[in-house]
């Protein structure tokens, strides 16, 4: 049989190893599941691990040498190497490793190619957040886990736990009908208003408000093009999706555009408080910033909805229950490319829905009869 057990002597007693022979060298592995081979019997556990690879025909000599084998450190070296991320996905992948992902391992003799189903789904029961953030954990931990597959660390990629575990429950997108929608926006102080009926009439993201420039609206073609955005309060020079997308100007918007003063910065919307007038070219808006004056406005009037649903939301919501649009038509102006990314807005008021019963399906005239 191949391979043998060694001893080696130190001052703390010393541990024992594997000799294992492989391309003319004799390599001595002394770490079992990440442990060191304290006791003989790890270490003919060891042995035994490496010989019924080797009889299966899957051995590979990194899974036993190497420590990148170990989840934790391998984790944190990817997520480090991941040069491509935007800085809020990075965000999210380190707040998932650092508070879930290691305190699982840390507690498990777990090494990286023995991740598989049953491991999966034990990790996924024990992260202590709602459905889609069990999602994001372990969708940080698919991702590591293709890196390591195209590295040759694992032989092939586990199964993951089925979508119906995680307990993902849909949620009806909260919306603002126009006329509560408009009292928050005349609420806000005249001057940042502008941006906010931007928002409301494009239908966009308000970190891509914020990052619009000057440049990126064709007054010829009268539309805007949407190519950047702020990531974890960082200005990228790419969406969200990572594609650009052209949005005409609403025409109105247009007179709203017209009263908005001369700005010499390369920011479309300059946030024009005091403390920003200190600056030598003004200051853009962030959504932090937005997100107090949208409170601020809220609380004037009684209301109680974050700046995301009270614009976006409430503009594709008001699409389709006021303006009596499609889904098809709401993925068309909102650049979606899957029609389920906008479905989520597809829950209509049960007023809208009467109307469409009633339009499509008139009452015969022997049921007309009955009810006289």
């Amino acid at each position: 049989m191949k391979g043998s057990i060694g001893f080696r002597q130190t001052g703390k007693g010393g541990y024992y190893f594997v000799r294992w022979p492989e391309g003319g060298k004799e390599y001595k592995i002394s770490r079992y599941k990440g442990f060191l081979c304290r006791s003989h019997d790890m270490a003919q556990a060891l042995l035994s691990c490496m010989r019924s690879d080797y009889e299966n025909g899957v051995f590979r000599l990194t899974k036993y040498t190497r420590n990148e084998t170990n989840v934790i450190p391998f984790l944190l070296a990817w997520v480090e190497s991941e040069t491509h991320l935007s800085p809020a996905t990075k965000k999210d992948y380190l707040n998932s490793i650092h508070n879930h992902l290691k305190p699982y391992f840390q507690t498990k003799n777990i090494m990286l190619h023995e991740i598989q189903y049953d491991v999966l789904c034990n990790l996924l029961a024990n992260i202590k957040r709602d459905g889609k953030g069990k999602r994001n954990v372990m969708y940080c931990l698919h991702a590591a886990l293709i890196s390591a597959l195209k590295a040759g660390k694992i032989e092939a990629m586990p199964v993951f736990p089925e979508k119906r575990k995680y307990g993902i429950q849909k949620k009806k997108r909260k919306g603002l009908p126009t006329d509560r929608q408009v009292s928050i926006i005349q609420a806000i102080p005249e001057e940042h208003r502008p941006i906010f009926w931007w928002l409301k009439y494009h239908y966009r993201r308000p970190s891509e408000a914020c990052a619009l420039h000057t440049i990126d609206y064709d007054p010829k073609r009268d539309c805007f093009t949407i190519r950047r955005t702020f990531s974890n309060k960082v200005l990228v020079n790419y969406t969200k999706t990572h594609h650009e997308h052209e949005i005409p100007c609403n025409p109105l918007f247009r007179p709203i555009m017209k009263t908005m003063p001369k700005n010499f910065s390369k920011f479309f919307f300059l946030n024009p408080s005091p403390w920003c007038k200190t600056k030598k070219h003004g200051s853009h808006y962030t959504v932090t910033g937005l997100e107090h004056i949208w409170n601020t406005a809220c609380k004037k009037v009684g209301e109680t909805i974050s700046l995301y649903q009270g614009t976006k939301h409430s503009a594709c919501w008001q699409y389709l229950n006021e303006q009596g649009g499609t889904l098809d038509e709401l993925q068309t102006i909102t650049d979606h490319k899957r029609r389920e990314s906008v479905s989520v807005y597809g829950e209509m008021e049960l007023e809208t829905k009467r109307k469409l019963m009633g339009k499509v399906m008139p009452i015969p005239e022997h049921l007309r009869n009955m009810a006289k």
